[in-house]
């Protein structure tokens, strides 16, 4: 087995531990990684701080950054089938996903950041007293990005290419899960030109680890974080003590509302995607479907039959559609919540945990009480509860009736019902008549548990530097 190394400091190193990162689908170690610890993040942390306060990263022209990062986008697009191949293979995600949607939007968010920092305008402010003010957008300084198992390279990279593109240097430790595609990006960012300690890799868990010695570092400046709400607090407990600042995109329970006058060959198309796409394991997921009653039976009925027809088994094979859950310990809890719910009240019309490996088949559950865990917990797995409402705003009620607010969906023809619901739902984002399409100017995050602040275009710019006003007497 191949050993996945750190990269601190433009080297690849090991520790002297590691650990084996496990194909979900085989069940079977398929390498191993470099087991890191207090240390590590702290040389990782050292080797940012030195790039940052001496090296040219941050004192280059937005032109100049930019161009590696295209280089980088063009290595990431060259490297497309070993990418996906990582990614697949250390969480099970199907190949044909990692191939066409996960690597090129990779590539993507680091071309958009890259241009979008170049062509960013900034504040001028004549003033009446004879003085002149203007914006300045400067390098906030350290980042440490920590990012989850579920879109391992794409979410790594919608961190990392707005820190980078603004000046910034980064630590980003990758979930202990899937820990290749982060070396490998590391290896390329480097082909592309980038000077050593710019981006940092290091290999670890989180609590008492690599993780929490990352967030408690001082000579971290800024702490970008996706992942569970109850490890998002411990990270921000953490923060507190040095008052950095960060950003977090956390759990969700997104609530989607068809409507009547719906398209229900779409509603169903979407509802499909929106919870059985990478196994549920999407904070995204629209686990909460709320339907008309004067449609409900025939979306159902459409809904079930679309599900039982999605294909599983091997995530490297092309027609795979749903892959195993990530690792036996998300497994284990996913089936708990299916276990528990003739105990909370639900009926399972569909679906369950199959016979073998750590599959689970779409799940689909009726009849489940408002109070019942499957329907206020975020499960992340292809478990979706359905529920019949009346009125427009019995809908509103019962989608917002969550500590969660990361996003939202509306399946309706009428325009004007689209507006006024969308601006009703607490959500970060609302799509309508659609899912999981993205603007990368636009913000994304949560309300509630689900998130702090948000981050995309301009608001990754207003986190990643600190903003500076310049005040001139004329």
């Amino acid at each position: 087995m191949d050993l996945i190394p750190h990269v601190i400091d433009g080297r690849e190193t090991e520790s002297r531990e590691s650990l084996p990162t496990v194909d979900p689908y085989t069940r079977r170690p398929w390498a191993r990684v470099a087991l890191g610890g207090k240390d590590e993040a702290g040389r990782a942390v050292t080797a940012a701080r030195r790039a940052f306060d001496e090296g040219p990263w941050p004192r280059m022209g937005f032109a100049e950054r930019g161009a590696v990062l295209h280089r980088l986008a063009d290595l990431i697009e060259a490297n497309l089938d070993d990418l996906a191949m990582a990614d697949t293979t250390d969480m099970g995600k199907p190949i044909a996903d990692t191939r066409s949607k996960d690597v090129p939007r990779s590539a993507a968010n680091f071309r958009f950041f890259a241009d979008h920092a170049r062509l960013s305008s900034a504040e001028t402010l004549p003033m009446d007293s004879g003085h002149h003010a203007y914006t300045r957008y400067e390098p906030a300084g350290v980042v440490a990005a920590i990012a989850p198992w579920n879109f391992p390279l794409m979410l790594e990279t919608w961190k990392v290419a707005p820190a980078l593109a603004w000046g910034n240097t980064v630590v980003l430790k990758p979930a202990e899960q899937t820990p290749a595609s982060a070396t490998l990006l590391a290896r390329l960012a480097l082909e592309a030109g980038m000077p050593p300690g710019v981006l940092n890799v290091v290999h670890g868990f989180g609590p008492g680890s690599v993780g929490e010695a990352l967030t408690a570092d001082p000579r971290v400046d800024r702490i970008t974080f996706t992942g569970e709400s109850a490890t998002g607090r411990a990270i921000a407990a953490a923060a507190a003590a040095n008052l950095t600042p960060v950003s977090f995109e956390l759990g969700g329970k997104g609530a989607n509302l068809v409507f009547a006058d719906a398209d229900l060959d779409l509603a169903v198309s979407w509802s499909v995607k929106a919870i059985f796409g990478n196994a549920g394991q999407v904070c995204l997921a629209g686990s909460r479907l709320f339907v008309q009653r004067e449609v409900f039976d025939p979306f159902l009925e459409r809904f079930v039959a679309a599900a039982e027809a999605l294909v599983p088994g091997d995530p490297k094979d092309p027609a795979t559609q749903l892959g195993p859950l990530s690792s036996a310990e998300h497994y284990a809890k996913v089936k708990g919540y299916i276990d528990g719910v003739p105990g909370d009240g639900g009926k399972i019309v569909t679906g369950g945990v199959a016979d073998e490996g750590l599959f689970v088949r779409p799940t689909v559950v009726l009849d489940a009480p408002p109070d019942a865990r499957v329907r206020r917990e975020e499960i992340f797995g292809p478990v979706v509860t359905v529920t019949p409402f009346g009125a427009e705003d019995e809908a509103v009620a019962a989608a917002n009736d969550t500590r969660y607010g990361l996003n939202a969906m509306v399946f309706t023809e009428n325009l004007s019902r689209a507006h006024r619901v969308s601006a009703a739902l607490r959500a970060g984002t609302v799509w309508t008549n659609c899912f999981f399409v993205r603007d990368l100017r636009a913000p994304f995050g949560g309300a509630g548990d689900s998130g702090i602040g948000r981050e995309g275009g301009t608001y990754s710019r207003e986190f990643f530097t600190e903003p500076k006003a310049a005040v001139m007497a004329i």
